[in-house]
């Protein structure tokens, strides 16, 4: 079959962008207001707030598990929680129940939840085991039902910005907020190569997708990897134009970092990770030039870390801090306090949830 191989952003991108993000600007716009009518600005001073994701996993039985991750969450001294994506695991259906139950667990959270997508509630749905979907109708589907608001989720919500107008809009779901000293950036940047399908045998692997969808992905791939760019650098605008002593960027996907004890491969390089590259090369150039410390939150590899992975280009950014959160199996959360007197500003603890035996 005929095929049109993913390629890094074109010419045709840098054209189609500013097309469409002259439109998400202006609902940014509009967002900011709902944001600064509803006061989403607290108070400067110590505050925490949570990190979960890559759970409940059916394959996994991990709804046993899930009440007392709940449970914990909900009895902890947070502001609010940041759910990094993967409601689902990667092998089972996509069906609507799925975006449902998802949302009835953040609602019926304490305080409130930023949900932001991951691979396995879309990218991933064309597969057989997920039910063959198109993943751009699940999608579409995810940001109506996902986003029924401008606000949070849970049973106490707060205002978001968002990059979009309304529930259903493209880049719905990339959103900010400001809590303290600290500016929030939430993106839909999934794991799955960021939903960019490198060839035809990729395209046809466990899935009976045909060339024409997945020319569609690279696409979609394209007009959201030049949004998420955008709000990307407007987010660090509006942190230096605040100034916020820290940014916190949130999304799915692992991007691939190069790994100091390979020293002869750059797996940030590796064609697995090539969706990723614009944004992350953008993430790197903006916290160079930031004055404040920029914390990176990602899921997808479901183990705890936390390091110093990034360098622009030959030099550590010593600003720049990753944390990498628990995932299924392992169904844990992060705590993170935010403490506006320490130079590190942020301060980070796993914390172990016990199941009942």
């Amino acid at each position: 079959m005929t095929f049109t191989l993913a390629r890094p952003l074109t010419r045709l991108a840098v054209i189609a962008a500013p097309l469409l993000l002259a439109g998400l600007s202006g609902c940014a716009g509009m967002a900011e207001r709902h944001a600064q009518h509803h006061g989403a600005q607290a108070p400067a001073g110590t505050y925490s707030f949570g990190l979960w994701g890559d759970m409940p996993y059916l394959r996994n039985g991990d709804a046993a598990k899930l009440p007392a991750v709940l449970d914990s969450i909900n009895r902890a001294d947070i502001a609010f929680s940041i759910y990094n994506g993967d409601i689902k695991d990667g092998a089972s259906r996509c069906d609507d129940k799925v975006y449902t139950e998802a949302l009835a667990m953040f609602n019926g959270m304490k305080q409130p939840v930023v949900y932001l997508p991951g691979d396995n509630e879309w990218t991933d749905c064309h597969r057989s085991n997920n039910g063959g979907f198109d993943a751009l109708e699940r999608l579409a589907h995810l940001r109506r039902v996902m986003y029924p608001t401008l606000d949070s989720l849970g049973a106490k919500t707060m205002p978001l910005t968002h990059q979009g107008r309304a529930p259903g809009d493209k880049a719905i779901e990339n959103v900010r907020f400001s809590q303290g000293p600290v500016l929030f950036v939430g993106l839909n940047v999934p794991g799955s190569n960021n939903n960019l399908v490198l060839n035809a045998q990729e395209c046809s692997d466990k899935s009976v997708r045909k060339a024409a969808q997945c020319d569609a992905a690279n696409a979609e791939f394209l007009e959201r990897d030049a949004a998420n760019i955008a709000w990307l650098n407007q987010s660090f605008d509006q942190a230096r134009s605040q100034k916020a002593r820290g940014i916190v960027v949130t999304v799915q996907g692992d991007p691939g970092f190069d790994l100091p004890e390979t020293p002869a491969v750059d797996e940030s390089l590796l064609p697995g990770n090539s969706g990723y590259r614009s944004f992350m090369t953008e993430l790197a150039r903006l916290t160079a030039a930031f004055d404040g410390q920029v914390l990176f939150v990602h899921g997808d590899t479901h183990f705890f870390k936390v390091d110093k992975p990034l360098h622009a280009p030959n030099k550590m950014l010593e600003n720049f801090t990753r944390i990498q959160t628990f995932g299924s199996p392992s169904l844990h959360w992060v705590k993170v306090t935010v403490e506006p007197t320490s130079a590190n500003l942020f301060r980070i603890e796993p914390v172990m949830v016990a199941q009942k035996k």
